[in-house]
């Protein structure tokens, strides 16, 4: 068959029933091909980073691998973007880009990019196909490499002179001996030390991020965590991969996370990490202050993620669920466990530092907080939503605000914090799960950046519901200037001009509203949330709230401020 109908076929054998993307010149036969394929079906969007993120959603939302094409040139460049975000947040991601004739790669052709060049630092691997031969073997290299182990974007470059080549299609992918990530529990010895260590500590914490949630790790983190009675925390990227209602959850960790939640690393004399990075936004900027009393356990499917930022006592390679439950399993066979009285005692004193320093809400009765409008979502939705959101304090807000229960229902930038992330993500998400509430919680800033897909949300009739917190401002750019530039809020207020996104929504066909007054909050989010298709309300909030707690950056864990200028310590 034409080597375009073997990539539809390969793909289809794999699970992929949609594709995003926007057509050029040398995709055109990609984008024939589809035209006719009842079991693909083509998302155009309006701008390829939209493309994109919509593939980071529909694979955050579901653990598939999400699929994104662009043309060749800037098409590709726009994927740059996205590709990046996904290989920081470690997202099943497969970019299919058009290049410019085999023969004329190299010659600066028009449109023509080095997209694999380009790219090379953040994908897991890439191909440039200049010989249709190669493509059938390729492209399911790609969808294997991209969701097995940790996973990550793979880019195929294909020269559009190869599409319509005739290609034999194996029945399945050839050997590829130089990748084998490790797969099942890590090393028996390792995970019955780890046992060991947890069952002799008095102040054990479980630290556990988005591995838990790329590798369906949820279900044996909470049976470890029971059995042993050891509190966690879980990352921005690991919301709910334990329960957020559970008694044995802390809260988010880090620079913007609950205080309880820093203050009992710091404390901890053991922690249990699982698949985390220990990046600086947990640890803070000075990594040697944070938790310097405990003995680290790390688990992680990337053995290169072990002792790389902090240096682990017990590091295991594994799959995150077969290795606790592995765990599990060796704690149950010890023959001496954990104090449970010491245990409650620990859990007590955690419990008391969150009652004592709950989530910062400002106060001022004459403006609408943020920290509200997420927790009448949260009433309203009963949890039972899949969040969206940019980057921003909008973010954080709606981190420490929505309570996640479950995997795969909290959709974020991470790792590269790309503002313009929360629409086209909530769009992919939405295509994926179509029965599903999907919300993207917005922010002023984020949302102008990539508001232009509404025009792909309206033409597929895709019941995404857009709440915009609307403060005016860049404001985590404007807190982090109020806070350490002396007020100086140089290029992050949006006062001179700030457009009407309800009369924007109104303009692509659907219903906007604006909020000004906190009596009209929760009827508005309502209605808007039980309208059958897409709707939009521009809440206008406090414009100068705050992000609390917060650890400064280039400070330790101790120097965290809790909440405002009278809470900057909890002793």
């Amino acid at each position: 068959m034409r080597a375009v109908d073997a990539t539809l076929a390969i793909l289809k054998r794999a699970g992929v029933n949609a594709i995003f993307g926007l057509p050029g010149g040398p995709v055109i036969p990609l984008f024939d091909a589809l035209h006719d394929d009842p079991d693909i079906r083509t998302y155009l969007v309006r701008h390829e980073q939209g493309a994109g993120h919509m593939a980071e959603g529909y694979a955050k939302a579901t653990g598939r691998v999400g699929v994104c094409t662009a043309t060749s040139g800037p098409g590709a460049t726009n994927l740059v973007t996205p590709i990046a975000d996904a290989y920081m947040d470690s997202v099943p991601l497969l970019a299919i880009t058009g290049q410019v004739g085999a023969t004329r790669v190299g010659t600066d052709a028009f449109q023509e990019a080095d997209i694999v060049g380009i790219t090379l630092p953040i994908v897991k691997h890439s191909y440039l196909v200049k010989d249709a031969d190669e493509l059938p073997q390729a492209l399911m290299e790609a969808l294997h490499v991209a969701q097995t182990g940790r996973p990550g974007p793979v880019l195929v470059d294909v020269c559009v002179d190869q599409w319509a080549k005739e290609v034999a299609v194996p029945d399945q992918m050839a050997p590829m001996p130089g990748y084998s990530p490790p797969s099942g529990a890590g090393h028996p010895r390792q995970v019955q030390a780890a046992a060991r260590v947890l069952a002799a500590a008095k102040r054990p914490v479980i630290y556990a991020g988005g591995g838990v949630i790329t590798g369906e790790a949820a279900a044996a983190l909470t049976r470890l965590a029971e059995v042993a009675e050891i509190p966690v925390n879980t990352t921005l990227m690991g919301l709910g991969g334990f329960p957020g209602t559970h008694p044995l959850f802390i809260g988010m960790p880090g620079m913007h996370g609950i205080a309880a939640s820093t203050y009992a690393f710091q404390e901890s004399d053991a922690i249990l990490a699982v698949g985390v990075r220990f990046d600086e936004r947990v640890l803070s900027t000075v990594m040697s202050e944070w938790a310097p009393h405990a003995k680290i356990i790390h688990i992680d499917v990337d053995p290169a993620e072990i002792s790389k930022n902090r240096a682990a006592h017990i590091g295991i390679a594994g799959e995150a669920a077969a290795t606790l439950e592995a765990l599990t399993e060796a704690y149950e066979a010890l023959p001496e466990r954990h104090d449970p009285a010491a245990r409650a005692a620990w859990r007590e004193r955690i419990e008391r530092w969150k009652r004592d320093f709950p989530y910062y809400v400002d106060q001022d009765e004459s403006t609408i907080q943020p920290q509200e409008v997420i927790q009448a979502i949260y009433r309203i939705t009963r949890g039972d939503a899949i969040i969206c959101t940019d980057v921003g304090q909008h973010q954080m807000w709606a981190a420490q605000h929505y309570v996640f229960d479950r995997p795969r229902r909290w959709i974020t930038s991470g790792g590269l914090g790309t503002m313009g992330f929360g629409l086209p993500s909530a769009i992919g998400a939405q295509v994926a799960l179509p029965d599903e509430l999907v919300i993207d919680i917005a922010g002023d800033g984020s949302f102008e950046m990539t508001l232009q897909e509404l025009s792909t949300v309206q033409m597929y009739k895709l019941p995404v519901k857009v709440v915009i917190l609307n403060n005016g401002y860049l404001g985590m750019v404007r807190q982090w200037q109020e806070l350490f530039w002396e007020e100086r809020y140089a290029a992050t207020s949006f006062a001179p001009f700030q457009p009407n996104f309800a009369h924007i929504a109104a303009a692509y066909g659907i219903p906007g509203v604006t909020i000004e007054d906190r009596g009209d909050l929760e009827d508005a989010l309502a209605q808007a949330l039980r309208t059958p298709g897409p709707a939009l309300v521009d809440v206008h909030v406090n414009p100068m709230a705050k992000v609390f707690p917060m650890v400064p950056q280039g400070k330790g864990p101790d120097a965290m401020i809790v909440g405002g200028p009278a809470r900057t310590d909890a002793g």
